[in-house]
Order: structure tokens, then C-alpha cells, then sequence
């Protein structure tokens, strides 16, 4: 069992946290030092005289990127074991790694388990905040629920190194991409639930609240992008088709058609991933059969906010739009891609 801890300028409660492991018996330990530069080096050299492997990039590149590192290095190791992630700031209890390690090992061939807070007692309210934001975000974009997604107290079984390496992300935001593919690729999450620990008001955490919160919600901004798009080309077409034809089946039907069709070509491509042609030939027919139950849906409402309730058709068509955009978003998370 590895314990792989990122570290960018840490303290001593690194070192705390290493010996408290070593008598927990747990390890070998891989610390990847993050460019935190020379004023840091004695305390890595301190947690090599302790028998951990230390790895160290030149400067700073992110969280993302060194687990990924530290990932690569574990599988050059070959040991066919199990892989626990662990933050260097004291905030993971070495009693709560250990159960995180129990759980892998009583399910080893599973998919990954987090080590999940429960935010109660004293939590900053930023860190309150951010994680009830981030998990209603993550129940709306894959149809399930995750109690604490930025937790970077994570297990994972030897199989999925391979999968951990590829996934896109440098910096916090590969935390939320690994939960977002773990669910298109059909990995289980399981949680384990853990005290809730912040020192000193979490002051010595590097997350940026602005600029990594923007990369963590990328894929549901880009997601908005793209159907706001698509809604532009709908919007246009619905109109200038029922000026033409005055047929509204017709109309719908038409622009639905020619929006799909950019919709799942931006989706695919810069939303959800997925270039190459195997994956197309999967998630196209799953893409089309829910276009045919959104148009169904789409004209449905459209008729009886337009014929039934008399309203404009602009207004019968914002009303329409804002119904599905819930649904079609996490069905396509769900099911399509």
C-alpha cells in the first residue's frame, strides 16, 4: 500500500503526518515536492532520512500534476498495490488514512474511495460555501451524489493508474476532472466519511479561490457555452422555419435537427471529451436517441405554452429552453459521453 503526499512549501506537520504513518505501519511513502524551492529543501532531506521517496519538479506546476507524477513513478514500481493520496497540510488524520487503506483493501478490485468530510464543528465559511456549491454542481452534471468533492484524501486500486495518468487537469481541477471521468467510465466511488479538520483557518491552504474555482467548474461553463450557442441557432431557425412553413411541428423539428447537430459536435469535442472514433460511434446514437425525446419534450412544452396558455412564442420558447437545460445536461453526462 503507497502513500502518495503532494507538498508545495509545507511545514513540519509533513513530517508529523510521516511518522505518524510509519507507526501505523503504512507505506512506502512518495512525497513529490511541487517547486517549493530551497528554503524547503532541509525539510524534504528530513522526510528522506525517514525512508520516504522524494520527487521534485523544478517549479511549481500544480496538485494535478504531481499526482501525476507521483502516479508514474508508483507504476514504474510494478508492486500491484493499492495507491492512497494524502494532503501534506495535517488536515488527513492518519487514523482516517488508515481507513481509507481498509476500505481499498476489503474491495481491491473496486473503483476509487474517498475519504469524505462531514463539515461540521469549526469550518471556515469559504470552505463551507465552496463545498456545497461544488457538490450541487457535481450531482447537476453526472446524476449522483458526492458528499465532499475536493477532498484530496483519495484511494485507488493498482488497476487504475493507467486511467489516473491520462486524465486532463494541472491544478485542482483534475481533482473534480477524475470524479467527472470516473463516472463516464464506470468506476465506483465509494466514501468513507472522516473528521473534519482545519488548522488555523485553513491559512495554509495554495487553492485559489477565483482562478482554480473557474478551472473547476470549466465543464459546466463550457457546457452553458454550448447550449447557449446551440440556443441562438434553435432560436433562429424555430423562427425564420415558422415564418416560411406556419407549420410549428415542422419548424421544431427543422431547427431542433441543425442545433443538435452543432450542439453534439461542440459537446464532444471541448465539453466532454472524446475525439476519437470509437467513442463518436458510441455516444452518437445515445446522442440522437435523447435528441428525439428532448424534441418530443421540446415541442410538448412549446405547444401548450404557446396554443394552451397563449403565450408569444419567444416567451413560450425561454420558457421551454429553461425546463430541458437541467435535463439535457445530465443526461448527456450520464448516459452519452
Amino acid at each position: 500500500m503507497t502513500i502518495l503526499i503532494p507538498a508545495y512549501e509545507p511545514d513540519v506537520r509533513l513530517l508529523n503526518l510521516i511518522v505518524k504513518l510509519q507507526e501505523y505501519g503504512l507505506g512506502p511513502i512518495v512525497i513529490v515536492d511541487d517547486g517549493s524551492g530551497p528554503d524547503y529543501q532541509g525539510l524534504f532531506d528530513t522526510a528522506k532520512a525517514y525512508g520516504c521517496t522524494v520527487l521534485t519538479h523544478t517549479h511549481n506546476l500544480g496538485k494535478g500534476c504531481a499526482l501525476k507524477t507521483g502516479f508514474r513513478h508508483i507504476r514504474e514500481w510494478d508492486l500491484q498495490e493499492a495507491v492512497i493520496c494524502a494532503d501534506s497540510d495535517g488536515q488527513h488524520l492518519p487514523y482516517d488514512i488508515k481507513r481509507v487503506v481498509d476500505a481499498i483493501q476489503l474491495h481491491p478490485s473496486a473503483g476509487m474511495v474517498l475519504g469524505s468530510r462531514k463539515f461540521t464543528g469549526q469550518v471556515p465559511l469559504r470552505s463551507r460555501f465552496g463545498n456545497s456549491v461544488t457538490r450541487g454542481v457535481f450531482a447537476v452534471a453526472t446524476g449522483s451524489k458526492v458528499y465532499d468533492t475536493q477532498t484530496g484524501l483519495r484511494g485507488f486500486p493498482h488497476h487504475m493508474l493507467d486511467w489516473l495518468c491520462e486524465i486532463p487537469g494541472d491544478r485542482f481541477e483534475y481533482e473534480m476532472n477524475m470524479l467527472l471521468a470516473a463516472r463516464r467510465e464506470g468506476y465506483a466511488i465509494r466514501e468513507v466519511f472522516i473528521e473534519t479538520v482545519y488548522l488555523e483557518e485553513n491559512k495554509s491552504s495554495h487553492f485559489r479561490p477565483l482562478v482554480d474555482s473557474m478551472r473547476i467548474y470549466l465543464p459546466i461553463l463550457a457546457f452553458s457555452a454550448s447550449s447557449a450557442a446551440s440556443a441562438i441557432i434553435d432560436f433562429t431557425l424555430l423562427f425564420l422555419f415558422q415564418y416560411m412553413t406556419h407549420n410549428l411541428f415542422f419548424s421544431v423539428v427543422a431547427a431542433r435537427l441543425c442545433s443538435s447537430i452543432f450542439n453534439y459536435s461542440m459537446n464532444r469535442k471541448y465539453v466532454f471529451g472524446g475525439k476519437n472514433a470509437a467513442k463518436v460511434r458510441k455516444s452518437m446514437p445515445k446522442y440522437f436517441s435523447l435528441v428525439v425525446l428532448v424534441l418530443l419534450l421540446n415541442y410538448g412544452l412549446l405547444y401548450f405554452y404557446n396554443e394552451q396558455l397563449i403565450l408569444p412564442l419567444v416567451v413560450a420558447k425561454i420558457l421551454t429552453e429553461a425546463s430541458i437545460f437541467v435535463f439535457s445536461f445530465w443526461a448527456q453526462r450520464r448516459f452519452v459521453y
